[in-house]
């Protein structure tokens, strides 16, 4: 029997992921959690063989949390649900070890298929998402310019966002600028939104 763990926050779906994992005669659902910060502590404690998860939790998103699970119990393979607008987040997938990543709206049995396949140490990317994230691309960004630009996202002005990073202000100023003309954009908003839909964020 594979043990699964599901991490969605939208009500309706993960009742819908739960109900169609429960009609698999070799798969049971052990956990259902609606926060990425509650992944890692859940699953120590009920030990599921693959942790189900969508990238957009709130606490800690998927992605981070896949990367904190693989350090804790990497016997428990993760794969992670997307939407096919954010390639860039396969590349940050592979790099925490995630085994599955499958796109929302693909067939119900592409999820069943990919539950066995994982569980049984299988790597499983949609193409589609490898095609995309081909064009897409890597990140342009630093790790620091993509430190800032998460922080102006939230909201924070260049002063907070100096304070919350500990850079001075004409540091943040120069981030902002470069990642702004990295990813082509007009002004700071739209370099969020670019980063942001090409899974750079």
């Amino acid at each position: 029997m594979i043990r699964v763990l599901i991490a969605e926050d939208v009500h309706m779906i993960r009742g819908a992921l739960v109900a169609l994992i429960s009609l698999e005669d070799d798969m049971e659902v052990v956990a259902e959690l609606e926060r990425g910060d509650r992944i890692v502590a859940t699953a120590l404690e009920v030990r599921p063989d693959v942790a189900v998860l969508d990238i957009d939790l709130p606490g800690l998103d998927g992605l981070a949390a896949a990367g904190e699970l693989y350090e804790q119990l990497p016997e428990c393979r993760a794969l992670v649900l997307t939407g096919l607008s954010q390639p860039g987040n396969l590349l940050r997938a592979l790099k925490v070890h995630v085994r599955g990543f499958i796109i929302k709206d693909a067939p119900a049995d592409t999820l069943a298929d990919g539950i066995r396949r994982v569980a049984a140490g299988e790597r499983v990317i949609d193409p589609d998402l490898v095609a995309a994230a081909l064009e897409t691309g890597s990140s342009p960004l630093t790790p620091r310019e993509t430190d800032v630009l998460r922080a102006a996202e939230s909201g924070l002005s260049t002063e907070e966002i100096a304070t919350t990073l500990s850079l001075s202000r004409a540091t943040v100023r120069n981030y902002l600028s470069n990642a702004i003309a990295k990813v082509n954009a007009r002004n700071r908003i739209d370099a969020i939104r670019i980063s942001r839909n090409a899974g750079w964020l």
